[in-house]
């Protein structure tokens, strides 16, 4: 749960990065090298959660299978500011979800569009996020969220 602070924080990182389409997903590979790739973005939600189309059998969604941690930055360099959220990614395949963001253009990558055997969404938590805004030369960690040991997340602000 968040506390209402933490709510209006979300809400500003969440219009930071909807004008945003495209963001680098950073995962960890079997062996221990990260990768980075870009990733258009359908959907934040006010919960903490980022939506992404991929493919399920993809080397992407294996290094997510091993290890769920990611990291996701947003740049916006007409705006002057940068976004850094790291959070929990899960392959997910809600046919709903799926059938609620799709559009045409996604037919670029799935031709069998929500036929496709392949189509899965990527599904971020965000853990944290830090936000430099470079007019001010500052770095501003918006949300930080710790995992605690009975897997609840405990909110809180720093």
């Amino acid at each position: 749960m968040l506390t209402t602070e933490q709510e209006v924080n979300m809400k500003k990182l969440a219009s930071m990065i909807r004008g945003i389409k495209v963001a680098m997903l950073t995962t960890q590979g079997r062996d221990g090298v990260l990768h980075s790739r870009p990733m258009a973005t359908q959907d934040v939600e006010l919960d903490r959660i980022l939506w992404f189309f991929t493919a399920a059998h993809s080397d992407k969604a294996d290094e997510i299978r091993q290890h769920p941690r990611v990291n996701v930055s947003y740049v916006s360099a007409q705006d002057h500011f940068y976004v850094s959220l790291a959070g929990r990614a899960e392959i997910v395949r809600d046919r709903e979800k799926m059938a609620e963001l799709w559009s045409p253009a996604h037919r670029a990558w799935f031709p069998k569009g929500l036929d496709d055997p392949d189509l899965a969404l990527l599904r971020v938590e965000v853990e944290s996020a830090e936000h430099w805004d470079m007019l001010s030369s500052a770095m501003v960690r918006l949300v930080e969220l710790h995992p605690e040991p009975q897997e609840e997340l405990e909110a809180r602000m720093l």
